[in-house]
């Protein structure tokens, strides 16, 4: 079984010393290479040997060898080609053991036919897939479609395919070893070209369908849906590109206008995601990519104008902008003018020319409207309204904001209802109502948590700053400080037209605590972790919980509360699984669950928590 590996970065040397594939690396370092140690220097690089090797213990032990030889940075670097450069095992070992080819070789032979094809046909999946995708990409040519199934089924019971459970769906993710070992079969079929376009385009639909189905009561599903696949997303649009670095394999035109028009679909999944500067990334590659005058060329245009707006730059927006223009004049079937109204009546909302954002969302809104365009109906309203209440005209922005919040609630949209919220309290706030502007914005928050929605989680923390501002202005100092890492991370300024409140309120905050209490406050609030930051703003601040004594009152159970007595003992997960007769991947969960309930991050933690017990609590491993 795979071992334990380091989740994220600078979590090779937690309390608990390290994860059991650390602990292996080292170990077998140290047979090649005495006195190697973990140390500050190495740590991180370690960490990473161990992740892209999957925690495969045989895979750890080869590539710990070649220490011999190299440094752990320089190992590290040459992981690519792992089945070349792991090839040195123990000569008294099995042959399928000496090198990490033999082992894929032997799990490989143990597959029938079909297995095999599809292992290596599902080598085109990044990051993990469903059933349903696997069905559409690598089904035909020696695979029914109806037995795929059964197929995946068989590639779970060898432990090729790893099971995932994800909300009320399962995912299946191949190893990154056992990817790489089928996408050189794949290669040498000749049938990586086809897949790759396979691939490509299932994903293109999916994303079309995601938009279409986006403003509606679907939309959350939808969003973990694509965020789940984010790593496929990123290999269709690479293959879409003639310059791909993954493959020798050029997509042709077709393949280009896949890529443009799976980017171009992704529009909310960039801004809910957070991932602007990434899709105007993959955008501008692509549309230079695909320079020949088309449709699909004028709303990739448009959108990533939006994009550009979204992060203050606004040069490039208008540059984008004008092209999109003059390519819907030239085109037989120009695009529809209301995206293109929207975009550039958002930039001069942003830019606070209040009566031309007035007229060009106003266009966008009619267009829309006339179009059946319901989401961009909305989206354009919410700006409308916003930028009436800037000129003072607070029955029209009033009206505006209740319509969309109306239209909203007649689909179960909860996206750009969040929005509307956070835009609304503020006009609520502008009118002398603080206390239901703050509720808006906590209620928008809570709106915005299932899809992780950064950017908008700081809008609404920016605004509650402003709000709370007379009433505390240590908690309003705090929100400007967790507001301003949140629009660091976005890529981008703070809207210009919500500048003078934000200055507004940070002077306020300066003069009632101080520069020094000032600082205090703001340093509390960017250091607050992103996932702290909405709980903080609604205040449901995460609270570690108490230690509590073991028995009746312990929020573990009698299983849990036993495999800590033996984390105590300083057991490791396999040794605990022998001892209990378990499976390896049985304890690490519940070691797992453990530290999640005691609100741990170190098996030391356990260990101590267990000595302040008593007795009973140490002894009840063997109970």
């Amino acid at each position: 079984p795979t071992l334990a590996v380091p989740e994220a970065a600078g979590t090779a040397g937690r309390a608990d010393g390290q994860t059991d594939a650390v602990r292996l690396f080292a170990e077998r370092a140290r047979a090649v290479l005495p006195g190697f140690e973990i140390t500050d220097a190495n740590r991180e690089a370690v960490a990473r040997v161990c992740r892209r090797l999957d925690g495969i213990p045989l895979a750890i032990e080869l590539a710990a060898v070649r220490l011999r030889a190299l440094s752990v940075e320089q190992l590290l670097e040459r992981l690519d080609d792992r089945f070349r450069l792991l090839t040195t095992g123990a000569r008294t070992a099995m042959p399928r053991q000496q090198t990490l080819r033999s082992l894929i070789d032997w799990s490989h032979a143990l597959c029938t036919e079909q297995e095999r094809l599809l292992w290596s046909r599902l080598s085109v999946f990044s990051g993990g897939l469903d059933l349903e995708a696997a069905e559409q990409v690598c089904s035909g040519g020696g695979i029914p479609p109806e037995d795929v199934m059964d197929l995946v089924g068989g590639l779970v019971d060898k432990s090729v395919l790893a099971r995932e459970e994800h909300r009320q769906s399962v995912r299946y993710r191949l190893l990154e070893t056992i990817r790489q070992y089928g996408r050189e079969r794949l290669r040498e079929s000749g049938e990586e070209a086809e897949l790759r376009a396979r691939h490509r385009a299932y994903f293109r639909d999916l994303a079309l369908r995601a938009r279409h189905d986006w403003y509606g009561p679907d939309q959350v599903a939808w969003f973990a849906r694509l965020r789940a696949d984010h790593g496929n997303l990123r290999t269709a649009l690479d293959s879409a590109l003639p310059s791909s670095g993954s493959s020798p394999y050029a997509p042709g035109p077709d393949g280009v206008r896949d890529g443009l028009v799976l980017a171009t679909a992704l529009c909310f999944h960039w801004i809910a995601a957070g991932a602007l500067r990434e899709g105007r990334a993959w955008l501008a590659r692509l549309l230079a990519a695909a320079p020949e005058p088309s449709l699909e060329r004028a709303e990739a245009l448009c959108v990533q104008a939006r994009l550009a707006v979204l992060q203050s730059d606004f040069e490039e927006a208008d540059a984008l902008l004008r092209e999109c223009r003059e390519l819907g004049e030239a085109l037989p079937d120009p695009p529809p003018a209301a995206p293109v109204a929207y975009v550039a009546g958002l930039a001069a909302l942003m830019r606070h020319d209040l009566k031309e954002a007035v007229t060009l969302l106003g266009e966008a809104a009619d267009g829309h409207r006339a179009a059946g365009e319901e989401s961009g109906v909305v989206n354009a309203l919410m700006y409308l309204a916003t930028a009436h209440g800037l000129l003072g005209d607070d029955d029209q922005a009033i009206a505006r904001f209740k319509e969309c919040l109306a239209r909203c609630e007649a689909r179960h949209e909860h996206w750009f209802r969040s929005y509307t919220l956070w835009m609304f309290g503020i006009e609520t706030w502008r009118q002398g109502d603080p206390a239901r502007a703050i509720e808006m914005e906590q209620e928008a928050i809570g709106l915005k948590q299932p899809f992780d929605d950064r950017l908008g989680v700081a809008l609404c923390v920016e605004a509650l700053a402003w709000m709370t501002a007379d009433a505390s202005a240590e908690r309003a100092a705090t929100l400007l400080g967790a507001s301003q890492e949140s629009w660091r991370a976005f890529g981008g300024p703070l809207f210009g037209y919500l500048e003078g409140y934000h200055d507004a309120a940070e002077a306020a905050a300066r003069e009632r605590l101080g520069a020094r209490g000032f600082a205090a406050a703001f340093r509390k609030g960017v250091e607050l972790p992103p996932g702290d930051v909405p709980g903080y703003a609604t205040g449901h601040e995460k609270r570690r919980p108490r230690a509590p004594r073991t028995g009746e009152d312990s929020p573990l159970t009698r299983r849990e509360r036993e495999i800590g007595a033996l984390v105590a003992r300083g057991m490791s997960n396999k040794e605990i699984a022998a001892t209990l007769v378990i499976a390896q991947r049985t304890a690490e969960a519940h070691v797992e669950h453990i530290l999640c309930k005691l609100g741990f991050t170190s098996r030391a933690q356990i260990a101590a928590w267990v000595a302040g017990q008593g007795p009973a609590a140490q002894d009840h491993a063997g109970g």
